[in-house]
């Protein structure tokens, strides 16, 4: 075990050594395209069979109580979850931290809080940090911006620490399956700033961009993978990586990865990993296939829940519904931009159902003189990643886009119709 039995700061002397459903599939998930010629994804791999008395054993608990924590009475507990309208399923769950320094995280994670001026856990943060910590099975259900990517990431953080150093031939430790590369994207980008100062390696793996750079980038090693389903079968197809080392699971935006048609891949990929791992489940909502695979894939699992299981709506956005004819949503819309693009800093997301629809779109917005550029599955990923900088830089003030940016992007102080 690296780090004894506390996981206090330290320096490493060492450094360590396509995605599309290509089916239907998934409970109550879209249909998608049939099954390709050469047969369906992740067919070679076969499920292993676990003797977890041959396993190498390994550590998973780091929680230990602060001592600010440890003095909270019960009554001011259930008082901070009511106010934070936190929602507790499953037994022997922690109790809260109210502030980052009682999850006792190392020096190296707290320097970079505080360099990012975090001043206290989100909900989900304060319940997540100690259950993640002790170990446990867990399902987060939080709005899409509750700040659930540090919920898990830092403790996974902490567990890498623990493990043993990767050698030659070792996959990752920590595996993050997310539903889009946008998404994976981003959680790499905080894996990375939040791992260097420990030496974590991370990268990600997505289907849309060449293979090599990431088939090197697991071939040399890397302790955190974030990857999408479609692009990880491919490569544990072809042996480029394994997952004997996974000990620590996410399954990040689990409803929308269903909803994509992504579940069969997620089962191949999860077959493939040691059934005593711990997992970590997030979601914005809670539909009854979610929770089918909740049932599958966790052990004694502690559910928290932010705010109303039926929610997937941020509290802190003003929502404004405006029903009306098909023929006058274009005037209508441009007349809202009107209003909107009066004040120069304004972002603005459009949210289209169909890639036609959003490239016919964008063209008749050029064409009436507003700067909008569109992002959709069919766009490449350079172009996709070239859009995305030059909308939150604020050079290209309109973004059009279908669902491929509905949640996770991190855009700031953003306007979405």
């Amino acid at each position: 075990m690296r780090g004894g039995s506390s996981y206090g700061d330290r320096d490493r002397d060492r450094d360590r050594g396509r995605d599309r459903p290509r089916f239907g599939g998934g409970m109550g998930g879209r249909s998608g395209p049939p099954p390709m010629k050469f047969g369906n994804p992740g067919e070679r791999l076969r499920k292993k069979r676990w003797n977890l008395d041959e396993l190498p054993k390994f550590e998973k608990n780091f929680y230990t109580e602060h001592l600010d924590v440890q003095r909270v009475g019960q009554y001011e507990v259930e008082e901070f979850r009511r106010k934070k309208e936190i929602t507790i399923r499953g037994t022997g769950c922690p109790k809260p931290v109210t502030a980052f320094h009682h999850a006792q995280f190392p020096q190296y994670v707290m320097d970079v809080l505080v360099q990012q001026n975090f001043k206290e856990p989100t909900a989900i943060q304060a319940q997540g940090f100690p259950v993640a910590l002790s170990g446990k099975d867990m399902v987060g259900i939080a709005q899409t911006g509750s700040g659930k990517t540090l919920a898990y990431l830092l403790p996974a953080i902490v567990h890498i620490n623990h493990q043993p150093y990767l050698e030659r031939g070792d996959g990752p430790i920590c595996l993050v399956l997310a539903p889009t590369r946008e998404l994976a994207q981003q959680v790499q980008q905080v894996a990375y700033e939040y791992g260097k100062s420990s030496r974590i390696k991370s990268t990600c793996v997505y289907g849309g961009a060449p293979k090599g750079p990431q088939i090197r980038d697991l071939e040399r090693g890397v302790e955190i993978c974030i990857a999408t389903p479609g692009r990880l079968i491919d490569f544990l197809e072809a042996g480029k990586t394994n997952l004997r080392r996974c000990t620590y699971l996410v399954l990040d935006e689990a409803d929308r990865m269903l909803d994509m048609g992504f579940e069969p891949q997620i089962r191949k990929i999860v077959e493939q990993i040691r059934p005593d791992r711990q997992t970590l489940m997030w979601s914005a909502t809670w539909p009854k296939e979610v929770r089918q695979l909740a049932e599958d894939f966790l052990r004694e699992y502690i559910q928290i829940n932010i705010g109303a299981l039926e929610l997937s709506a941020n509290h802190n956005i003003l929502q404004i519904v405006d029903v009306c004819m098909e023929t006058e949503k274009d005037n209508k819309l441009l007349q809202l931009m009107e209003e909107i693009m009066a004040e120069k800093e304004n972002k603005t997301i459009i949210f289209v159902e169909t890639k036609k629809r959003c490239d016919d779109l964008t063209r008749r917005m050029r064409r009436d003189g507003w700067p909008a550029m569109c992002i959709h599955g069919d766009k490449s990923q350079p172009e996709r990643d070239w859009v995305l900088t030059e909308f939150r830089s604020g050079k290209a003030p309109i973004l059009i886009a279908t669902d491929v940016a509905s949640r996770g992007l991190g855009f700031g102080s953003t306007r979405q119709l």
